[in-house]
């Protein structure tokens, strides 16, 4: 039997007509492409932990596809902080900018360096996000859909071959951890909610060399989810070094068992501040629902980091850094809870110690010399 995929929609938070036409054409079409499971959710971001959105998705154990009103980056970390692990699966509607040598060369550097997620065993399936924002109409998503569920059967046919040859190592990984149908007893490799609704998977009992597909399934979650602001932590990129955790003074940052930062207590953030975010040296905080694509989750943005921080960080136009920005907007959130402003003397012990044991140069000598003259 062919591999059934789950393709999630994940609602806009808002109330626009538009983009509620295109979801709903989107799954009206998908409703008549077989090999797909459809489930409909709140907006990912708002979802908590324990709700049943959250919990549909964690009981799909193979490949996913996700199209949400955000970045795939943001999407796919959100999954993450929800224990919904997966590779990054590649798309075709990801844009690939052409780096110059510079951009490179700064990339490079950074990838020396060891993040969170190197840490981490590597999931066996993979998550495919889609950014609804990209294009005003369902045929390229439905296209990308199309060509996923395609690229799985593939593999799945050529797994059921294994009794006349011999599985790849990569292939058999996957089998054995659940990512393709009839493992482990998973019969066509998904599972249904019980809080789901309006339909059920069937059982898969295709014969060896023969992928027929079954017929799509839908899933509408209805949850009450209030809209929310919290940073979520791109482990791809973090390098645990504490900053956010020495920067926030809002408890919204704890570690684990195994020392690695995390975001504990997401609701105590601030609503639109996004002050951690500029803070951290990897930007690797992400604040979903910002206006400012390098903080929102754009590997656009991201890519071009070391070129100029304080612009793709929204820095104002002024001689400020962004973190004369953080600093100040943390301020601003400390006042409006009733606290004092700190300024620059709290929580950048790192960035301080740095600064001074650097080296004096020509223009502290000169600046040095006029405060002796008291003038």
């Amino acid at each position: 039997m062919a591999k059934r995929i789950s393709v999630v929609i994940s609602q806009t938070p808002s109330q626009n007509p538009a983009k509620r036409a295109l979801e709903e054409e989107i799954v009206t079409h998908l409703l008549m492409q077989s090999g797909v499971e459809v489930t409909i959710i709140p907006n990912l971001y708002d979802l908590t932990a324990d709700s049943t959105g959250m919990l549909a998705l964690k009981s799909v154990p193979g490949d996913m596809i996700v199209l949400s009103w955000m970045f795939p980056r943001a999407a796919h970390w959100i999954l993450d902080r929800n224990a919904v692990n997966g590779r990054v699966g590649e798309t075709l509607l990801s844009v690939d900018d052409d780096d110059d040598d510079d951009e490179l060369e700064a990339l490079d550097d950074e990838e020396e360096k060891v993040r969170v997620i190197d840490q981490r065993p590597a999931p066996s399936r993979s998550i495919y996000c889609l950014d609804l924002r990209s294009h005003n109409t369902a045929e390229p998503y439905l296209q990308e859909v199309r060509r996923i569920v395609d690229e799985a059967n593939t593999e799945v046919v050529s797994l059921m071959g294994w009794i006349k040859g011999s599985p790849q190592p990569e292939q058999l990984d996957r089998y054995l951890n659940g990512a393709v149908p009839g493992a482990n007893g998973n019969g066509n490799g998904n599972a249904t909610n019980g809080n789901a609704t309006n339909g059920s998977a069937a059982a898969a009992n295709g014969s060896a060399g023969e992928a027929p597909a079954e017929p799509a399934v839908l899933h509408r979650i209805e949850d009450a989810a209030p809209r929310r602001w919290y940073p979520v932590i791109d482990f791809s990129r973090c390098t645990n070094c504490m900053e956010c955790v020495d920067f926030c003074l809002f408890g919204v940052y704890g570690v684990d068992g195994q020392e690695t930062i995390l975001v504990e207590q997401p609701d105590n953030c601030r609503k639109g501040c996004p002050a951690c975010s500029r803070v951290c040296p990897e930007n690797a905080i992400i604040f979903p629902q910002h206006k400012t694509p390098a903080i929102a989750g754009s590997d656009d943005a991201v890519a071009g980091l070391k070129i100029d921080l304080s612009q793709l960080f929204g820095a104002p136009s002024t001689d400020d850094g962004g973190v004369d920005v953080a600093v100040r907007e943390r301020d601003e959130q400390l006042l409006l809870a009733g606290r004092e402003a700190v300024g620059s003397a709290v929580g950048l012990p790192k960035r301080q110690q740095d600064q001074d044991e650097e080296p004096k140069d020509e223009l502290d000598s000169l600046l040095d010399e006029l405060d002796d003259l008291d003038l």
